[in-house]
């Protein structure tokens, strides 16, 4: 049973009229997220409800949370959305209040019904000397909580990251390698305790190329992927260490659906086994699309936003808002099209899930 915060509703007794606090918290836990807005305009004691920790506790053990995209894209500038997919309709929260322009190659992760974004810079360079470098890389930490509708910083990262890999094991947020310069790659991996806002050293990648890495989570464990290498570098507990495999996998964008990792590789899906590939479906409505974002949400594969890139019809190059979904548990798998975003557009620079 869900504890009601007497401080925080002195007055539910008439949340609902006629209802206990607890029942009458447990009805409005079961209203859809992207009524919210609304719901708070009721009264104050609604409104207190609506973003009260309790109110999402009660979500938790109603099983009535939501699954969510939020994205990131370059226009316009540090602008984030969330998609309801049972809805099909997208929601726009708070600038994130970074002093970088156009934060990029940043990591993003949702943990503890939280938002956060780690590291990245600006690509932008610096117009008297030409240097990249100035903002590069940072150690900054923000957290967005869709309760309060706040971004918050949170204990930054010890060095500052670009273009690493980054990853949710057990509640708590895994970074690995990266760029601390356009020039230098790095080794160090830590993990961070959002209940405890900390930052403790795990061991180091033993593989570092120079390159960009990604991460994703399979089997309850982490792999580190290097852009252009067929190592990959596996870490289940952070007592273990890492083991490096060569799998062999395939090269382009991943996504995870339902513990199984899918690839795009020259406009074509595959279904990415230890060691052994199956195709699934052509990628063709989507293959023409640069930059966009590709992501698992439910049985689904979603391909989001990025640019059309100039063809023999058409030189310019078009930034989209479009969706793209698969569903790769169909026995006849086949493209639809969702909801665009209504704000963003362009090259994705940031995508995960959020479960409110």
């Amino acid at each position: 049973m869900v504890h009601i915060n007497e401080r925080d509703f002195d007055t539910m007794s008439v949340l609902i009229e006629g209802l206990s606090d607890a029942v009458s918290l447990r009805c409005l836990a079961q209203v859809p997220f992207y009524l919210h807005p609304n719901l708070k305009l009721v009264s104050h004691t609604w409104r207190t409800a609506l973003q009260s920790q309790e109110l999402f506790k009660a979500r938790e053990e109603l099983g009535s949370q939501e699954e969510f995209l939020c994205v990131c894209a370059y226009e316009p500038e540090n602008l984030w959305q969330l998609y309801d997919p049972l809805h099909d309709i997208w929601m726009t929260i708070p600038v994130l209040p970074s002093k970088i322009r156009h934060l990029a190659h940043f990591g993003c992760v949702s943990t503890g019904g939280k938002l956060f974004v780690l590291g990245g810079g600006s690509e932008d360079v610096d117009p008297l000397t030409g240097d990249q470098d100035v903002s590069f890389a940072t150690k900054e930490v923000w957290s967005y909580d869709p309760i309060t509708r706040n971004w918050s910083q949170c204990k930054p990262m010890s060095v500052p990251r670009a273009m690493f890999a980054c990853c949710v094991l057990n509640g708590k947020i895994i970074v690995a390698g990266g760029f601390t310069s356009c020039r230098k790659s790095i080794a160090h991996a830590e993990i961070y305790d959002p209940e405890k806002n900390t930052w403790v050293s795990i061991p180091d990648l033993p593989f570092t190329p120079n390159s960009a890495c990604s991460g994703v989570v399979i089997g309850g464990k982490m792999h580190v992927v290097h852009k252009g290498f067929s190592m990959v570098q596996v870490m289940g507990k952070p007592c273990d260490g890492w083991m490096v495999k060569d799998y062999g996998w395939l090269h382009g964008p991943m996504a995870v659906v339902e513990g199984v990792l899918y690839v795009m590789s020259h406009g074509l899906v595959y279904r990415q086994e230890t060691e052994k590939q199956k195709l699934v479906i052509s990628a063709y409505e989507v293959r023409k699309r640069i930059g966009s974002a590709m992501i698992g949400l439910g049985e689904d594969i979603y391909v989001v936003g990025g640019v059309i890139g100039p063809d023999r019809s058409n030189r310019d190059i078009t930034p989209t808002s479009d969706i793209d979904v698969l569903t790769v548990g169909s026995e006849r798998p086949a493209w639809r099209q969702a909801a665009p975003m209504s704000r963003c557009r362009g090259t994705i620079l940031g995508c995960t899930k959020l479960r409110i």
